[in-house]
Order: C-alpha cells, then structure tokens, then sequence
C-alpha cells in the first residue's frame, strides 16, 4: 500500500459524526462502526455527551453495531462517556495500530470489510482503519465552544502533509475500493 492510499479516507463527510444517516451506512454496505471518542463524539476533556449525540446513537445503532475506540487513557472518562451513550469501548488503543481496532471488530462478528473507522484524524483514525483494510470516514472535529477550528494545530498539520504527498481532502465523499487502496 503506498503511503498516500494509507492516509486517503474512503469517505470525507466534511461535517461532524452526527451527519453520518443509516442511509449512508446501508450505501456502503457497513454493518458496524468503530468511533473514535475525543474530537469526534466530544470536545476534548468534555465527559458529558449532547442530547444530539445520544439521538444519533439510538437512531444509528439500528442498522449497525457500535464500539468506542480511543487513543486517551482515561479509563474512568471514556468508560463513563461509553456508559452513558450504552456502548462497549476500549481505551488506550495506541492507534494506528491495528490491534484494538481488529479486537472490536471480532467482538462484533464483522468482517473488517463490514466495519467503518471514524474519526476526525489522518494519522491516527483513518491510517489505522485503512491498514486494517476497514471503510474510513473522515469527520469533522466536534470542538467546544472555547476552542476554535484554525487553531486546531495537530489536525491542520495532517492535512497540510497529507495534502502535500497528494490525499485528496476536498470535502466530498470518496469511495475508493480496496485494489484503490493497496
């Protein structure tokens, strides 16, 4: 897989999580979803979900099975925002390694195939689920209201190098397929 394909989302939402439909999933054949917590469910160090967020979960969770999987640490914090939403999660996954990411898609009897990664980072998010050969959407970060978009320093780096070596990040849905990708 060249370098680039490793970091081309298969899809570019170009909003956040909560504008992924069951149509959307039904389209691309995905049965499950891997969600990505901070910066894509909640704003960094918010431990309380949005009454939109939790609509979003109950109306999505018809059509397809759900893991959290999270880079930070915090066990009590994102075991608490999984608790609320009644969802399973891991934390600590260290992506882009593939290891947690494939423990949750055996926990939900997928095919990788089957299961889309979501999250709002390149190098992280969508390398991990691409490396692991899953469906990955790139969603907008959900920020808070004290933090602002343009200063959103890691993620404008992403692009800028991912831009560079030639990602297409324009905000419209890409579907590549898997002969695409390697």
């Amino acid at each position: 897989m060249i370098k680039r394909a490793l970091l081309q989302p298969d899809l570019i939402l170009g909003d956040t999580v909560t504008k992924i439909t069951p149509e959307l999933l039904c389209e691309y054949q995905i049965k499950g979803l891997i969600l990505d917590v901070d910066e894509t469910l909640v704003p960094f160090r918010e431990r309380e979900v949005s009454e939109l967020l939790q609509q979003w979960i109950a109306q999505i969770r018809q059509v397809a099975t759900i893991w959290l999987v999270s880079n930070n640490l915090s066990q009590n914090r994102i075991g608490g925002i999984a608790q609320s939403l009644n969802l399973p999660y891991i934390a600590g996954a260290k992506k882009p390694s593939r290891r947690k990411l494939r423990q949750a898609a055996t926990q939900m009897n997928l095919p990788v195939e089957q299961v889309a990664m979501v999250g709002d980072r390149l190098f992280t998010d969508v390398l991990a689920g691409n490396r692991l050969g899953m469906f990955t959407i790139l969603v907008e970060p959900m920020l808070g209201p004290s933090m602002e978009a343009p200063s959103y320093s890691i993620r404008n780096f992403e692009v800028w190098v991912s831009q560079f070596i030639g990602v297409s990040l324009a905000t419209t849905q890409h579907k590549f397929t898997q002969e695409e990708k390697s």
